[in-house]
């Protein structure tokens, strides 16, 4: 054991092993739900003894070790299967411990095309990756669809099952099979960067560590697939957007949104990175939605500040992006973009849509977009209304403390 460790650092600890530690399972044992609940077993021992006893020098071996223990006995149990799944059991008694190598760090990506297996719809496949691979709770993923938890919950559920009757294996898929699900491993990976960036729910404004894997594994994806300008765009979106994460985030861990940021803190050499992975992308011939969410970060990062910003070709980039997607985040975005050029009054009429959306009803993105124009407006009391409203409807400390402070300032006046 390496010590003893605070219950902050186990969870970022299991959550960057779990998924390394399935796709190490599924390698040997095939059986992708088993495997996913031996480790989810494994992770909850692991948790409840860690911040005890200290984490092990090795966390995912231990994580393995442990869930091995667990399949063996969901081998012995299966008389009907007995004779194939000894021989899986004996071969993962053997196995000797873990190795960091290349294959290893490829069976992580082999396990999110798994995931996204042409037998389970895109929406389906993408909740079960993010659950089961990204460590997200069923809650956050949730919100990301704006759908109840439970509802999320049997989704997931139902996706286990299916890959389960479909007896999907373990393997990367070659390179026809591996186009035809590139579409939702890329969903996977951005949905689970937006949550690293900006969590959705808990003490800190954004995880490292699911922007880091999401990353690496966009990389990754793109060594494989270098032709698909999804991918590329994908990673350049990432990079320009992660080159602000330092500045998002003040001396006491409070929140600092982008007209207040510090840009001399902004990562360049991300960006410059990044702006060049854009060209490429839009140089691949077909613009999707990742190329253009790339070139609005990209305009973004451009920009010396909030006022010098392109907010004209970032208002008609996001009618492109309204065009190519119907998620109602871009229609928030737009609004804003709209009030940066035409004034907050026409952003605000673009807001009465979603309000009639019984899923963005208690979402509080709408509400602190709203307030956040309304003060522009000069509608004072509104804008606090607003605001405190926003800040009883989030779940992420940060933004609830965010929100409290903008409408305690403007209440101040």
């Amino acid at each position: 054991m390496s010590g003893d460790a605070g219950e902050r650092d186990v969870e970022r600890i299991v959550r960057e092993v779990a998924a390394p530690a399935l796709a190490a399972l599924a390698r040997r044992f095939g059986d992708f739900a088993a495997c996913e609940d031996a480790v989810q077993e494994a992770l909850i021992a692991a948790a409840a003894q860690w911040p005890r006893e200290g984490v092990p020098e090795s966390p995912r071996a231990w994580i393995v070790h442990v869930a091995r223990r667990r399949l063996i006995d969901h081998v012995r149990s299966e008389s009907a299967r007995r004779q194939r799944e000894s021989d899986a059991a004996a071969e993962i008694m053997t196995g000797g411990d873990e190795r960091e190598t290349q294959e290893e760090m490829d069976d992580t990506l082999a396990l999110y095309f798994m995931c996204c297996h042409p037998s389970l719809t895109g929406a389906s496949a993408v909740a079960l990756a993010l659950r089961a691979l990204g460590g997200l709770t069923t809650e956050e993923i949730g919100r990301a669809f704006l759908v109840p938890a439970a509802t999320m919950g049997q989704r997931i559920s139902r996706a286990k099952e299916t890959l389960h009757a479909t007896g999907a294996r373990f393997d990367l898929p070659g390179p026809r099979e591996r186009a035809a699900r590139a579409t939702a491993v890329v969903r996977v990976l951005y949905l689970i960067f937006n949550e690293g960036y900006a969590t959705s729910s808990g003490e800190h404004v954004y995880r490292t560590d699911l922007c880091g894997e999401a990353i690496r594994l966009a990389r990754e994806l793109r060594r494989l697939m270098p032709e698909n300008g999804d991918v590329t765009a994908l990673l350049a979106l990432m990079l320009l957007t992660d080159a602000r994460r330092e500045a998002r985030v003040g001396p006491n861990g409070e929140l600092i949104p982008l007209d207040e940021q510090d840009r001399s803190h902004w990562d360049r050499s991300a960006i410059a990175e990044g702006k060049a992975l854009v060209e490429e992308s839009f140089s691949a011939g077909r613009i999707g939605e990742y190329q253009i969410q790339a070139a609005i970060a990209a305009l973004h990062d451009e920009a010396a500040s909030v006022d010098s910003t392109d907010w004209r070709q970032i208002r008609d980039l996001y009618v492109a992006l309204m065009g190519l997607t119907e998620n109602s985040m871009v229609t928030l975005n737009h609004a804003v973009a709209v009030a940066m050029v035409d004034g907050a009054e026409a952003g605000l009429a673009l807001l009465e849509p979603l309000s009639l959306d019984k899923r963005w009803r208690s979402n509080h993105r709408l509400e602190a977009v709203r307030a956040h124009l309304l003060e522009r407006a000069g509608q004072r009391d509104a804008a606090i209304e607003s605001f405190r409203r926003a800040a009883e409807q989030t779940v992420s400390l940060p933004e609830r403390n965010f929100l409290i402070l903008k409408a305690a300032r403007l209440d101040a006046r």
